[in-house]
């Protein structure tokens, strides 16, 4: 019967992720999504090319209109690339900087702003000076970055808006060959050819002029198009299940179906437990494992698409952490039948992915060639992996150390549920150590390779090695008596902070370093520092109520005094 749950669950999980309700809309790809384009360094279709667009310039891949027509990533980037609308007037571009919109005199609460409200505003001093300082090889102040991603986001929609530099048209013999937009064909090709690839496209262009935001009435014209454009190069023009299987990955979107299947089974297996029901139980688990699946089916794909491991930037790092959490919740779940991995897991593993899936403009979710240090796909695929498994290890720990520390709120004394949690949580966190201490040895031996040599105090380096050190001392502490079971969740809690600054601290506020690769802007410091600092008054507030309990049971009682009668 059990089992029969599980394939109930596991089933449920697939069968949502395929069937075509709203957003589980399955994925369809025509001539207007695999029209392949060379930019940034690889081949990718045009469904990528306008997905990635939108969403570096707006922070969204939808855009809503004054007359409150909502349109998605492709139509706002076909009406970008063909001039189909006043662009320059929509508030269109992200600002989330608050400290920069002060600068700049713009409202604070108001998240985009337009083209030309931008380029009047006094942007252009606080950008010379920026670039000032580059040329003099002096660090940035955080407004001066931030005000250097958002002049990167003015620069593509200035190139995008009636762009005739599209490259589309491939390379007639070199296949790492520079392609050229379809107002160039003639750099390449005779006169005959390219007048035919003009006209093609020209009655594409009239076709959307006539159809505005209707792109399923250029499915033709782009059809012709596109056979035109792999005929002129058949050698060099990416093959059709190449551009499909990207298309694909787009539509179906992986990651996002992943998450809501993780929040689904964590909602099951909440109802299994008032209920005492264990065929719910293992309903929930059959879900979660579905969950797993399509995230693990996901990296297969972009694994495919990219080339390497998911695993070189901050993004592609907060997808793989949530699947760590969840894969390594489930085996450990496997093995103890506690209930309390998928409890903690299941949270954790929504948060990672709904932020790897909502902030687009912080986590670039695009796929780009490699900075030369990192292509050596041996020691990338077993250090990246291993350091960032050890992050999802410490999380899931973190994550049963706040459910041990709400039982002791419930129970001061803690009682036998807070004893099995710190029971689960030293071994996670011995998973972790073990994980990081591997990684740590491996980026050694990959730098001594890289950089000439092993070690160098580098703020990414540093800061592991302080992580680490964060949780072998409490598991020493623990094996030599010096810390109980209560002391051991308050660490695992505590000494995620520490994973946190070198996961997300080094990349977004320190930013400096030979892991510069990893850098990035608009990551929030002050939300992320406060929700440290309320879990940190959490955990305070957990413990001067542990403390009190125990002060309270170790105190004597007073015998009362019985005074004889006369």
């Amino acid at each position: 019967m059990n089992q029969l749950q599980f394939l109930w669950g596991l089933c449920l999980a697939l069968a949502l992720a395929v069937t075509p309700i709203s957003q589980w809309q399955p994925p369809t790809q025509t001539a207007i999504d695999t029209l392949a384009v060379q930019l940034d360094g690889r081949k990718k279709p045009l469904d990528t090319v306008a997905r990635e667009t939108v969403t570096t310039i707006h922070g969204s891949s939808r855009y809503q209109l004054a007359s409150g027509e909502v349109l998605d990533a492709p139509q706002i980037y076909w009406s970008l690339w063909l001039n189909s609308r006043n662009w320059n007037d929509e508030p269109f571009v992200l600002v989330n900087y608050r400290p920069l919109k002060a600068q700049l005199g713009l409202p604070l609460e108001q998240k985009h702003f337009s083209f030309s409200t931008l380029i009047n505003s006094n942007l252009g001093l606080i950008l010379q000076q920026a670039h000032t300082k580059q040329l003099q090889e002096q660090p940035l102040t955080r407004d001066e970055r931030e005000a250097l991603t958002l002049e990167d986001r003015l620069n593509l929609m200035l190139d995008t808006v009636g762009s005739q530099s599209l490259p589309l048209v491939p390379h007639p013999m070199d296949i790492k060959g520079t392609w050229v937009g379809i107002t160039d064909t003639e750099q390449l090709y005779p006169p005959e050819m390219a007048a035919k690839i003009q006209t093609q496209f020209e009655q594409l262009n009239q076709q959307y002029q006539a159809q505005r935001d209707d792109l399923d009435s250029l499915a033709e014209p782009a059809a012709l198009l596109q056979q035109s454009l792999a005929d002129l190069s058949p050698e060099i023009y990416p093959a059709m299940a190449t551009l499909q299987r990207e298309a694909f990955f787009n539509h179906f979107h992986p990651f996002g179906k992943a998450w809501k299947l993780y929040g689904i089974a964590f909602l099951v297996l909440l109802t299994s437990q008032p209920i005492s029901s264990f065929n719910l139980y293992w309903t929930g688990m059959g879900t979660f494992l579905g969950g797993i699946l399509i995230q693990a089916f996901g990296f297969g794909l972009r694994m495919q698409i990219a080339g390497r491991p998911p695993v070189t930037n901050m993004y592609e790092s907060v997808v793989w952490v949530g699947f760590g959490i969840a894969a390594l919740a489930f085996c450990f779940e496997l093995q103890t039948r506690a209930r309390s991995y998928l409890y903690a897991a299941a949270p954790l593993a929504v948060v990672c992915l709904l932020l790897a899936d909502s902030l687009p403009a912080v986590l670039d979710p695009s796929i780009e060639p490699l900075v030369p240090v990192l292509r050596d796909n041996f020691w990338l695929s077993i250090h990246v992996p291993t350091i960032t498994l050890s992050y999802a290890s410490f999380a899931l720990a973190m994550g049963l150390g706040h459910l041990a520390l709400v039982q002791y709120w419930r129970h001061p004394q803690g009682g036998s549920t807070a004893s099995a949690l710190s029971r689960l949580n030293t071994r996670v966190i011995q998973v972790g150590i073990l994980l990081l201490t591997t990684g740590i040895i491996l980026g050694g031996i990959w730098a001594h390779f890289s950089w000439g040599r092993f070690w160098g105090w580098d703020p990414k380096e540093t800061w592991a090695l302080i992580a680490l050190l964060c949780y072998l001392a409490p598991v020493h502490g623990r094996l030599a008596g010096w810390l109980g079971q209560f002391g051991m969740n308050v660490a695992s809690v505590l000494g995620f902070n520490a994973v946190l600054m070198a996961w997300y601290g080094v990349n977004f506020v320190l930013g400096t370093g030979l892991h510069s690769y990893g850098f990035g802007t608009g990551g929030s410091a002050v939300l992320i520092t406060g929700l440290v600092g309320m879990d940190s008054l959490f955990v305070l507030a957990t413990i001067l109520r542990y403390r009190s309990q125990q002060h309270r049971s170790a105190s004597p009682s007073v015998p009362e005094v019985q005074t004889a009668d006369a």
